[in-house]
């Protein structure tokens, strides 16, 4: 998640960056620690179904963080391994991927199947094999822009034939619900019927024991890695390579001025007005399956594009300004602890909402998910500063560096 060998306004603009993204990132996986997975895209999925208040937290969700924090770690991700490769040799950062591959394994079995390490470090194993670390800033932003739109293209191409089929049988039963009329339809509302069935069932695993729950995930869901990586190669791959153009493009070097910072509130805007239209076709149509899977994978991360540059145009103009700040001072450390937080915030929820902790799974709305949101981000800014203040590393980075160059190294700061 982090790199080493990083220098002056670098560290500071990129681990600033990365600490607002760990925080978005709680926020954006909080319906997968707390509801079916399946609900973190269909709401039709959710335990708890969504009243106006509910439908509020939707749209601050679907307009500001889904997608948007992931795409952002993932930028960072690129930049950070060409930061690396800089001062580092390929096989070092290749065995960094390949622990982080098992992090990742570990984290997605053990305790989320959200996880975003092991398809990090594939994509990172692939920009070694094909030497994108190595290219210039144009080329990098260039093929990570193209690949990023034809990645929605190709993401969504799957779900168009359902999608129709979706579509014929809502208008024979006149709403999205199944009806005893056009039997020819029938096969669709049954692949719905499966669908609830399956999220049913994975509530009723999660309010169970942890070894029940990891047993769930080998079981049913043990081919997920795979399929995870395949996705970001149509989005985490290309955001790498933009991460890797804007690095050489010197916007992480702490000298963005108020050019960069008009061009990023130009992009945020246009995210946001390409993503609001989206939001209203869903909510309109009543949030079918297929059309919410279709619209999330395809148009969605082409209308993200614009937001995701310009969010991170704007966050590198602010962070030499606010480095020194009280806010500032605490993102950059929980920027820089951003693997313990990530999975330390996994841990924390799964203790929340899981059988073997306080059990709350499948239990709370959308709008009350924003209470552990702001509990787990208050908790991250608190005990992160502290910690780097006597350790040199995180506990998970430090444990990372270990596994990597195959020698202990001192955790605690030198007297």
């Amino acid at each position: 998640m982090t790199g080493e060998g990083y220098s002056g306004e670098r560290l500071v603009t990129l681990d600033f960056i990365r600490g607002v993204a760990v925080l978005g990132i709680l926020y954006a996986n909080i319906v997968g620690f707390s509801q079916p997975m399946l609900a973190g895209v269909w709401p039709g999925a959710l335990t708890v179904p969504m009243d106006g208040v509910d439908r509020a937290a939707w749209w601050v969700q679907f307009l500001l963080i889904d997608g948007k924090m992931r795409g952002l770690f993932a930028l960072l991700f690129g930049a950070s391994l060409a930061l690396f490769l800089e001062s580092r040799g390929e096989g070092l950062q290749l065995r960094r991927l390949l622990w982080l591959g098992l992090f990742g394994l570990a984290h997605y079995f053990l305790l989320f199947r959200g996880d975003i390490l092991f398809s990090y470090a594939i994509c990172g194993v692939v920009i070694l094999a094909v030497g994108a670390h190595r290219a210039d800033a144009a080329p990098a932003l260039a093929a990570g822009i193209v690949l990023y739109l034809l990645g929605a293209v190709f993401a969504a191409l799957p779900f168009v034939p359902p999608l129709v089929a979706e579509q014929a049988a809502i208008a024979a039963c006149g709403g999205t619900g199944p009806c005893l009329a056009a039997a020819e339809h029938q096969a669709h509302w049954s692949v719905l019927a499966e669908e609830l069935t399956a999220a049913r069932q994975e509530t009723a695993v999660m309010q169970g024991s942890w070894g029940g729950i990891v047993t769930y995930n080998l079981m049913e869901h043990g081919t997920g890695p795979l399929w995870g990586a395949m996705l970001a190669l149509f989005e985490s791959f290309p955001a790498m390579l933009i991460g890797i153009g804007l690095h050489r493009a010197g916007l992480f070097a702490g000298r963005a001025d108020r050019r960069v910072l008009g061009w990023g509130l130009v992009g945020i805007a246009l995210g946001l007005a390409l993503t609001w239209p989206l939001g209203l076709l869903l909510e309109r149509a009543g949030d079918p399956l297929y059309l919410s899977f279709a619209v999330v994978l395809g148009p969605a991360q082409v209308a993200r594009l614009p937001l995701l540059l310009g969010l991170t145009a704007a966050l590198a103009w602010l962070a030499p300004s606010v480095a020194r700040g009280w806010l500032g001072t605490r993102l950059i450390a929980a920027g820089r602890m951003a693997l313990s937080n990530y999975l330390g915030m996994s841990l924390v929820m799964a203790i929340l909402f899981q059988g073997w902790g306080f059990g709350l799974f499948g239990r709370i709305g959308r709008a009350d998910m924003l209470l552990p949101v702001l509990a787990g981000c208050v908790l991250m800014l608190a005990w992160s500063k502290p910690w780097l203040d006597r350790f040199a590393h995180g506990p998970l980075e430090w444990a990372w560096r270990c596994c990597a160059y195959g020698r202990r190294f001192p955790l605690r700061r030198a007297a």
